[in-house]
């Protein structure tokens, strides 16, 4: 126990030929996205919906194309059209979110039916609910977005007339091989989501920066 706790120098290891600094600093994320992927039960030829898209979300729509998915939606805020791009550039059709009124028109892109699949990714109550609103019934809302509030909850009524499963994530879980092997092998592109690097002399203004929203994923780099 006292030789794990240290850390010994051989339990770290580079990362592979192909992959920079950067690269390694979003495998978390990548982890993050491909264990909510699992838990949605992804499957060939599945509509997904993401509810977010900053970089846990662009990660998901990536992993879930990966996966097999046949049709992304995504959404996120009017007043970030940067981040609804990205998810157009990586195929979902982008929604702007209004306090969950978009579901109406996700529902109405996706034949009437619903999604398959809907995977929270922002955090906040507004987005769990259009997730809810946008699945088939007997769908799954996997809540990946982490909230500022205590308590998230749904509509008893659209859940039980539905008979949703809702399932939490948390964390990666055991992710790190499968992160690396999508990354290497060009199913996930890492780099697309990077879109802010700043020296470490410059932290406080890239926490500024990301605590904004005005780019993706933002990195230090020592």
């Amino acid at each position: 126990m006292r030789e794990w706790m240290a850390w010994p120098e051989h339990c770290l290891f580079p990362l592979p030929e192909g992959l920079d600094a950067a690269d390694g600093a979003m495998l978390e994320p990548l982890g993050v996205a491909i264990h909510t992927v699992d838990l949605a039960h992804v499957r060939p030829g599945m509509s997904v919906g993401v509810f977010g898209s900053g970089p846990i979300g662009l990660l998901c729509l990536q992993v879930a194309k990966a996966a097999g998915a046949a049709r992304l939606v995504a959404t996120d805020l009017a007043s970030r059209p940067h981040r609804l791009e990205a998810a157009r550039d990586l195929g979902a059709k982008a929604f702007a979110a209004e306090d969950g009124r978009e579901a109406k028109a996700i529902l109405k892109a996706v034949g009437g039916h619903g999604l398959d699949v809907a995977i929270e990714a922002a955090g906040v109550q507004a987005a769990v609910d259009a997730a809810a609103e946008s699945v088939r019934p007997g769908g799954r809302v996997v809540l990946a977005g982490i909230p500022s509030d205590e308590r998230t909850s749904f509509k008893a009524s659209t859940a039980r007339r539905k008979g949703l499963t809702f399932v939490m994530v948390r964390r990666m879980k055991h992710t790190y091989p499968r992160a690396i092997a999508l990354a290497l092998a060009g199913r996930v592109d890492l780099r697309s989501v990077v879109t802010h690097r700043f020296p470490l002399a410059e932290a406080a203004k890239a926490f500024e920066v990301a605590a904004r929203r005005e780019g993706l994923k933002v990195i230090v780099e020592p």
